[in-house]
């Protein structure tokens, strides 16, 4: 199994990037004994501002062949974290690769959405790309540590 970010825009050096690579950090600790590998980031940047369909070309290029797509929008599904974490340990278990998916300022364009095999949203209000990043990194190490019973989540 693989587990890949594919995001437009570069995360420069400030506290977006430090708790990005803190959670992804500790997501790989706790992750490595329950099967969970590391996680890898693309990002990709549209120079020419082509909008929505320019940054799907590039998104797509990146996104590795065959694996599950989670787009992460805002009309998506709004999980709970134990939902999420069932469902990162179902991708984990059927061995398939992950391919979250985070567009840019104006969102995913409609026909990569298409593609998605679970859409998922931070929440009714709409995030700006760069803390949906830092939002589903620590969703992520969330997920790792309710699966590995560890007391981080409180229900």
């Amino acid at each position: 199994m693989r587990i890949d970010i594919v995001a437009v825009g570069r995360l420069r050096k400030g506290p977006e990037a430090a708790m990005v690579a803190d959670y992804l950090d500790r997501f790989a600790r706790t992750g490595r004994s329950l099967g969970l590998p590391p996680i890898t980031i693309h990002e990709v940047e549209d120079k020419r501002g082509g909008g929505m369909a320019a940054e799907a070309e590039l998104l797509t290029r990146a996104i590795p062949q065959g694996a599950a797509l989670v787009m992460m929008d805002e009309r998506g599904e709004q999980p709970t974290s134990p939902e999420f974490a069932r469902r990162l340990a179902g991708y984990r278990d059927g061995a398939r690769d992950l391919c979250f998916v985070i567009g840019g300022a104006d969102g995913l364009d409609p026909g990569l959405r298409a593609r998605a095999d679970w859409q998922i949203s931070l929440g009714r209000m709409v995030w700006p790309h760069m803390l949906v990043r830092v939002m589903l990194a620590e969703q992520l190490y969330r997920a790792a540590t309710i699966l590995a019973g560890s007391p981080y989540h409180r229900e």
